[in-house]
């Protein structure tokens, strides 16, 4: 009997279909499930949604959730015993990667600046900073961070990876205010774990270097916001935010108008083909759940 496998989006029921052993079902998030529906033994959340989207009371015959994403923090722990949870690794580092490079030659470029002079037709020729040769520090050493390392390496930068515990080529993160000091920048590639939540405080951000760029492509509550503002509105730190906290970043909120800030909503890993790219892992880490192996990017603890 084929498995069913509920999925928020006609793209998904495409994807799906075109596998052996699999039904899928499709479904509305936030909104009464279909018939049948108690049958599923997969769920695939729709893109960036969180548990309480999806009434899993009625899903007796649950046994996996595969995200989209790589982040996966609306899930973890809110489960019933015995679903395991596969995250989309894979599918959005390359893209997320590439924004923190935008982000990066923005910054160092003053792009911002002479678009402002071009509207005002001003020529306002100078020297511009440069990302070239750069150090960097990069905390997470998974998908996106080995993608960021391989767009950097053209850029002649030194960077340094650290990860959940020491290994080759990787620092541990207990080595850490230690390695802030000296870097150029300090890229957050993290997931949001208990140990990870607000890890970027107002110490933290005092070991940077002056003038040091944080980049946040990980998950708004890593960094502690009312810190990370401090150190903006004196002018000693610049920082470029793909995620906030809170988020969606509410009007009047003083990120919005935070000094040295660049600030995007949440589109790191949002480009052309993000769906297909997402879908590509699920559609892999089902066909493996169906055939009786394990998927790849199973959960454990809390990643």
């Amino acid at each position: 009997m084929a498995v069913i496998v509920l999925v928020p989006d006609d793209y998904g029921f495409e994807v799906l279909s075109g596998i052996d052993g699999i039904q899928p079902l499709r479904y509305e998030a936030g909104e009464p499930l279909p018939d049948g529906a108690e049958h599923a033994e997969v769920l695939v959340p729709k893109f960036l949604s969180r548990a309480d989207t999806v009434d899993l009371t009625q899903l007796p015959k649950l046994r996996l959730v595969q995200m989209m994403t790589a982040g996966a923090e609306g899930w973890i722990s809110r489960l019933p015993d015995g679903v395991r949870l596969s995250t989309g690794r894979g599918a959005h580092g390359g893209s997320s990667a590439e924004w923190v490079m935008a982000a990066l030659l923005h910054i160092y470029r003053e792009l911002g600046g002479f678009a402002d002079a071009q509207r005002a037709q001003q020529w306002t020729f100078h020297q511009t900073g440069t990302l070239v040769g750069k150090r960097i520090l990069v905390i997470g050493a998974g998908d996106l961070a080995a993608e960021l390392v391989r767009r950097l390496d053209g850029f002649d930068t030194e960077v340094t990876l650290v990860g959940t515990r020491a290994r080759g080529g990787v620092r541990s993160v207990d080595e850490l205010p230690g390695l802030l000091p000296g870097k150029d920048v300090v890229v957050l590639t993290v997931p949001v774990t208990t140990r990870t939540t607000g890890m970027v405080d107002a110490a933290f951000l005092a070991a940077m270097d002056d003038n040091a760029i944080l980049v946040n492509i990980a998950r708004g509550p890593v960094v502690q916001t009312d810190a990370l503002l401090a150190e903006l509105q004196s002018g000693r730190l610049r920082a470029a935010l793909d995620v906030t906290d809170p988020e969606p970043l509410p009007p009047g909120h003083p990120l919005w108008t935070a000094p040295n800030l660049l600030l995007t909503p949440h589109v790191g890993g949002n480009s052309t083909g993000s769906y297909e790219r997402g879908y590509a892992v699920v559609r892999a880490e089902i066909a493996r759940f169906v055939a009786g192996e394990e998927p790849k990017n199973l959960v454990r603890g809390e990643y």
